[in-house]
């Protein structure tokens, strides 16, 4: 009775599941690509055989090396050898059986079953590089999980359950990544920190995560880029740019390397939105992870990475169609000017890695970054806000008819910012059977000179619009103004500060049975020290603690489900951004912001049209107090640094994954999010990332008789987030939303060549290893999604319109991808 209650309360409240089994499907094929009907699929202890479409599908015990043979009449047998496939892993394998030769495949995976018990997802590498998407890549995957949110497909940045872009972690080899300071719309981004060609590994957790992860509020990113075996050389080129991949190891199998060169024009997606500009960016990107083994014991590698960006913009002109079906208004702006952006950043590590025994494991990082970014524009932009005719019978229908505002605006930006972060850090593990001890120690320090000069002056009718509270009256045209001409925005400021820094965490966790019942348990502690000192500030200094705690049982019932429970205090130290004040000076007396997480998962794997599925659910809940409230303008985050306010955020989160078409792996994600916040006692309102409801699916697809032809389609839905609001306004006098964001990406690839379909010696194809040519249709359904709102006001009401300003348009890439 009381496992049946309990089953039930699940139907009502869903969290997650973990099995001790995996799955290993696909499609056999014949010598003519058919698919092949009655192969025998045998283990040691389990066995299938393929149906009429040649589909299998063999259910395997999960962690446990194991040897599949398949067998026909007439063929010769495939044998995949020392296969480890993870708890609730579904591996696909689609053979080609020969009448000539033997295959014989070795498969090695690390497992991921305790990745679920500690609430972190794993991806698929491979995943992440082939589905289409404007910025396709790894980012590109993370906004179709459930509570990952972005309405900008420019960008690699994305929030996560009610967080800014300021709140994720991001690892690379454990070493926290960083991306550019200064950059303020998605187009200026170019290249996100993570290629996707080098990465084996890939793990991701939207809350709850262990203190050996950081000091950061909403996820953590961890990505392990690989150690190659043998030579290989990868290369991809598309209409939006290009990239090659070199791998190699030496003959004694200590030395190995992958670099990885990539080069972006994102000028085929801008030059479809609404402004006309000459867009002229080049963005390069170059890492390499070299390793050298000396022995068993003592490892050494070495990433770095070198990113220039360089962004070039003479806008021209735009127009944009909005308001009612009553009542249809149109912006039309003529610009002069141009942008002259450019960010460089450099950053390399080295780790050494020693283990003196099977259950120790020591480890020293040194690591550096640099950045120069440069930011020098003069832009100017000649406005009209008019009626639009509507008249289907007039010569005018679609233009401007009458005006209700013209006017000028003037931009000007000088900035430039040199940061350097270095740190210095150990850490250690040891093992003792189900028992894992891990601890770290890290120095960090941290350097910025900033030089900001920006400033935005507006001109109505030949009037200057002044900033509220400068004092001097203005009643032109009656009256002569002779008072200084100030702009309407403006920030002058030059910051030099350091800032010091002393990081550790030291957790425990462990695996046991009890009464056929798995239990699972991680407790840590993570504190940090930091003092920041500057021109025009003494030095100011805090210490944090952040206690964590993970739990999770698996029960030995007829339904396979796994339920976690994590709670933690999650502090997040200033960094120099969010010291940076809306008036440009910094405020060292900033504290850390502070979120206390309530999460509770379940995991349930289950068996669908003869299929694997597994169904993982999250209900969540976060405190957050000393919050830096803050504004976002497309991906520019400007923060009030005043500790201000406090909120809240809670949600659901679900995602579907599994074999919806035979052979492949699909997913469908729910998720629902409510996050506001409460600035001085004045009531709470929606934070800037309070995006209510998404539906994210990504989907797979093949022709049955032609199994090398492959389709991707990718479909994001979201509620819209908040408009913000005009310069000096209120924000909790305008809390206007968005339109939703609906995007659907599509891509179509043929395999000429792979491990199952290679030509013999003499064909022009016989040195490659890998070829895929196809094309994607990014925006398929030319959806009109907007990412901010530009404020215009009419001169006769005074009254502020906002101005969508859209996102990309449907746009056709080609893309072709080899190997040797």
């Amino acid at each position: 009775m009381i496992r049946r209650i309990l089953f039930w309360l699940l139907c009502v409240l869903p969290l997650s599941l973990l099995a001790q089994k995996a799955t290993i499907t696909g499609i056999v094929l014949g010598e003519d690509r058919r698919p092949l009907v009655n192969v025998n699929i045998n283990t040691t202890q389990q066995g299938t055989a393929t149906d009429n479409n040649g589909f299998y599908l063999l259910e395997i015990t999960a962690d446990t090396e194991v040897t599949i043979r398949f067998t026909h009449l007439g063929h010769e047998d495939v044998i995949l050898e020392n296969l480890i496939l993870t708890t609730n892993e579904t591996f696909v394998f689609n053979p080609v059986m020969k009448a000539n030769s033997l295959q014989i495949d070795e498969v090695v995976v690390t497992p991921t079953g305790e990745k679920q018990l500690q609430g972190i997802t794993t991806l698929s590498p491979e995943t992440a590089r082939l589905i289409p998407g404007a910025n396709a890549g790894i980012a590109n995957v993370l906004k179709l999980l459930p509570g990952v949110g972005s309405n900008n497909e420019l960008s690699t940045q994305y929030a996560v359950r009610g967080g800014n872009y300021d709140e994720n972690l991001i690892y690379i080899n454990g070493i926290e990544i960083y991306r550019p300071f200064l950059i303020r719309s998605a187009q200026q981004e170019g290249l996100g920190v993570v290629n996707s060609n080098m990465v084996s590994e890939l793990s991701f957790s939207a809350g709850g995560f262990q203190a050996r992860y950081g000091d950061r509020l909403s996820s953590v990113l961890d990505i392990t880029y690989k150690a190659p075996s043998s030579f290989g050389l990868q290369l991809e080129g598309s209409l939006l740019g290009g990239s090659a991949t070199v791998e190699s190891r030496s003959k004694d199998r200590k030395f190995s390397q992958i670099t990885g060169l990539r080069y972006r024009d994102n000028s085929l997606l801008v030059n479809s939105q609404q402004t006309r500009t000459n867009f002229n960016p080049s963005f390069i990107d170059l890492q390499s992870y070299l390793n050298y083994r000396f022995n068993d014991k003592f490892h050494l590698n070495f990433l770095g990475n070198l990113a220039v960006n360089n962004y070039r913009n003479e806008p021209l002109s735009r127009q944009t169609n909005f308001g009612t079906i009553d009542q249809p208004l149109a912006l039309i702006v003529f610009f002069q000017g141009n942008e002259q952006n450019k960010y460089t950043t450099i950053q390399g590590s080295i780790k050494a890695d020693f283990m003196p025994s099977d259950s120790l494991r020591l480890s020293l990082t040194a690591s550096a970054y640099h950045a120069i970014e440069e930011e020098f524009s003069d832009v100017i932009a000649q406005y009209e806000l008019g009626q639009v005719d509507t008249d289907l019978g007039s010569d005018t229908f679609g233009e401007v008819t009458s005006s209700r505002g013209i006017g000028t605006q003037f931009n000007r930006a000088r900035n430039i910012l040199d940061a350097l972060v270095m740190r210095l850090g150990h850490k250690g593990k040891l093992s003792h059977q189900a028992k894992e001890l891990t601890w770290g120690l890290q120095y960090q320090y941290e350097d910025f000179r900033d030089q900001l000069r920006e400033s935005e002056f507006l001109d109505s009718l030949g009037i200057f619009i002044r900033p509220p509270g400068s004092g001097s009256p203005n009643n032109q045209p009656e009256d002569p103004f002779n008072g200084p001409i100030l702009p309407f925005e403006g920030v002058s400021a030059r910051n030099s500060s350091s800032t010091h820094r002393v990081l550790s965490y030291l957790q425990f966790s462990n695996r046991s049975n009890w009464r056929n019942t798995e239990f699972y348990y991680n407790i840590g502690l993570r504190a940090q020290y930091w003092n920041t000192k500057g021109e025009g500030f003494p030095v100011t200094d805090q210490l944090i603690f952040s206690p964590r705690l993970q739990f999770g049982i698996k029960p030995q019932w007829k339904q396979d489900m796994l339920f976690r429970m994590a709670v933690g205090l999650y502090q997040q130290p200033p960094f120099y951004r969010e010291l940076r004040a809306l008036d440009g000076t910094l405020q060292p007396e900033v504290r850390a912001q502070k979120s206390l997480h309530f999460i509770l998962g379940n995991e349930y794997s289950f068996r669908l049209w003869n299929r694997p599925f597994n169904l993982s659910s999250e209900a969540y809940y976060k405190s957050l107090s000393r919050v830096n409230a803050y504004t976002l303008e497309d991906v520019r985050i400007r923060y009030e640094a005043n500790n201000n306010a406090e909120a809240f955020a809670y949600g659901l989160d679900f995602r579907l994954n599994g074999a919806f078409v035979p052979g492949t792996e699909s997913w469908l994600s729910l998720g629902f999010l409510r996050t506001e916040e409460n600035r001085n006692n004045r009531g709470f309102i929606s934070r800037p990332t309070d995006q209510r409801f998404k539906a994210g699916l990504l989907f797979e697809d093949y022709i049955p008789n032609l199994p090398n032809f492959r389709m991707y389609l990718n479909l994001v839905y979201s509620t819209g987030m908040p408009g913000g609001s005009p310069s000096y306004a209120d924000p909790y006098n305008f809390q206007n939303r968005l339109r939703d964001y609906r995007r659907a990406d599509l891509g179509i690839s043929h395999i000429f060549v792979d491990e199952n379909n290679r030509h013999p010696n003499g064909h022009w194809l016989s040195g490659i290893e890998s070829l895929i040519v196809g094309f994607e249709i990014y925006n398929l359904f030319n959806n009109q999604n907007s990412i901010t709102n530009t404020w215009v006001r009419d001169v006769d009401s005074k009254q502020q319109y906002a101005v969508p300003n859209f996102m990309t348009s449907r746009v056709l890439n080609v893309i072709v991808r080899m190997r040797f």
